[in-house]
């Protein structure tokens, strides 16, 4: 591991272009569970169920009450060293671009500007009926959060199943990658597309491919140097 370290110091030294793609993983180093193995199921219920329209449908309360159990929990964690790792990065970077699959808002806490949220955040919410969003950040929401302006159920301004992302966000990302001397993927089982996708688009363009995760994922193929461990433990040793 130390050889690969040092050869991503050498590149870090040339200021490069950087993009990051990170999962679950670095947050899970916070604490924040994770919609996979057996943290992913809540009342018998699991991530799929609850995180669809379909489920919002079939019981709004319900689903509430997950995710403001979620949004309870995620007032108490803090991000990581790998989390700061990453702000420190970005100030040795020419470029940087953070593309998270993450909705807990730890990258923008620990103080990274660039960041694109692919599934957007838990924080925000939008009404089901009208124009009205709002962002509440860390505010406490009642049992069945309703619009101000219509009185119809709000959501939470995440990507649930079988939604499309962000307008324009995986232009973004993309754009990003294919512009990149250094791309990290980090903590992401590299299994949900289209972002999973950005390691071989990375491959494609000419980046050096460095993949942070505890074990072996699809995108290990693709990936230049492939680092197993925690990302809090890897990415201060870069700096």
């Amino acid at each position: 591991m130390k050889d690969s370290i040092d050869d991503i110091k050498a590149i870090l030294a040339l200021r490069p272009k950087i993009a990051v793609l990170t999962g679950a993983g670095i947050s899970a180093e916070s604490g924040v569970p994770t919609f996979r193995g057996s943290d992913g199921y809540w009342k018998g219920k699991s991530a799929e169920d609850l995180a669809s329209m379909q489920g919002f449908s079939q019981d709004p309360h319900g689903v509430w009450e997950w995710y403001n159990l979620r949004r309870q929990k995620l007032k108490d964690i803090k991000p990581n060293p790998g989390h700061d790792a990453l702000v420190r990065l970005e100030e040795l970077a020419s470029s940087f671009t953070l593309v998270t699959q993450n909705v807990d808002r730890l990258h923008q806490q620990a103080g990274s500007g660039q960041v694109l949220e692919l599934h957007g955040s838990i924080w925000p919410v939008r009404c089901m009926d009208c124009d009205y969003q709002e962002d509440r950040f860390q505010v406490d929401l009642p049992a069945e959060p309703r619009c101000p302006d219509c009185k119809g159920w709000l959501r939470p301004g995440v990507v649930w199943f079988g939604e499309a992302l962000p307008f324009g966000i995986m232009e973004k990302a993309d754009h990003a990658v294919r512009m990149a001397d250094l791309f990290f993927i980090i903590g992401t089982s590299a299994v949900v597309w289209p972002a999973a996708g950005l390691a071989w688009t990375a491959r494609e363009a000419g980046a050096k491919v460095v993949e942070i995760n505890l074990e072996e994922t699809p995108a290990t193929e693709v990936a230049h140097i492939s680092l197993l461990g925690k990302s809090g433990e890897i990415l201060p040793q870069l700096l």
